[in-house]
């Protein structure tokens, strides 16, 4: 079983804190078994030794420092990012030409550079927690889904080489891009339709990099149990070293940043009829290797 890391909160009040999952029902609080990383950020930027020392600290648990799962809340791995979240648009071709074709565009073509775009910082939420109805409200006529794979930069790097990328890179998570399509429209830049509150579930938790080759693997999406998207990573138009190596032209990445990657093909507003997200609907999006993220829609 991979590492999983996490950021928890405890039913019974006090700070939100890191720590990794010892089984399905058991969490390690890394503070209470004497480790300098009472907060996400500072497992990412202590790096391999951060990861070599947790993993020893798990190998022989303190008892004290052992929490039922039950008895905790996972939080987003990192509930606030210090910067907002980085993204890619149309990174898979199937996705870039179910888009065209709701414009009336028939022959697309593939993007010569990533198409980069972000989200907000506090528009992240948890894995569980209640994605906002902003259909409901009148603010949007097209809530809409995203599975995409994340990336968690572990070292800060501007100029990164294509293939150096994975030195720079910390782990893996999963984010879903809810969007107001309509809104992704109307303002001409992505930013507000991108940018609505609780537009961005993130987790549940962390998977290392060294433990997960993630260059093709599995990303599926559901709505209530209907499979509305099913591809693999293999298939972006921009891997994972091309989105670092791009992004981090001119600009340093650092420790913590989140850049989602881009989501397959299969959403919502492209659907014939197209399909909105709406209050009681469940997202389930899967990732291999990594897990599920699930949120229902309120």
């Amino acid at each position: 079983m991979a590492l999983r890391l996490v950021t928890f909160a405890p039913h019974g009040g006090g700070p939100a804190r890191a720590g990794a999952l010892l089984n399905d029902g058991e969490v390690l609080d890394f503070a209470a078994a004497g480790l300098p990383y009472a907060e996400m950020t500072q497992v990412i930027e202590g790096g391999a030794e951060a990861l070599a020392a947790i993993r020893a600290a798990m190998a022989n648990p303190v008892a004290t420092a052992r929490l039922p799962l039950s008895e905790v809340a996972l939080c987003a791995p990192i509930p606030r990012p210090a910067r907002n979240v980085f993204c890619v648009g149309r990174n898979y071709m199937d996705h870039v030409a179910e888009g065209d074709r709701t414009r009336g565009i028939t022959n697309s073509e593939l993007p010569k550079f990533p198409q980069f775009f972000t989200k907000a910082p506090d528009t992240v939420i948890a894995h569980g927690a209640t994605i906002p109805d902003h259909g409901a409200t009148g603010v949007t006529k097209w809530l809409d889904y995203e599975a995409e794979l994340t990336i968690v930069v572990g070292t800060a790097g501007t100029n990164i080489a294509p293939e150096d990328a994975l030195k720079h890179i910390f782990g893996w998570t999963i984010a879903n891009d809810v969007t107001g399509r309509d809104l992704q429209r109307r303002y001409g830049q992505w930013f507000k339709g991108k940018s609505l509150d609780g537009s961005c579930p993130m987790g549940p938790w962390i998977i290392p990099a060294d433990e997960l080759d993630a260059s093709d693997i599995a990303i599926q999406l559901w709505v209530n149990d209907e499979q509305r998207q099913s591809s693999r990573t293999s298939k972006m138009i921009f891997d994972v070293g091309q989105i670092m190596h791009h992004l981090s032209l001119g600009f340093t990445l650092r420790p913590g940043d989140l850049i989602m990657t881009g989501t397959p093909e299969g959403v919502g507003y492209a659907m014939d009829p197209p399909q909105v997200l709406k209050t009681g609907d469940v997202v389930k999006i899967a990732v291999e290797g990594i897990g599920e993220l699930v949120n229902p829609v309120g």
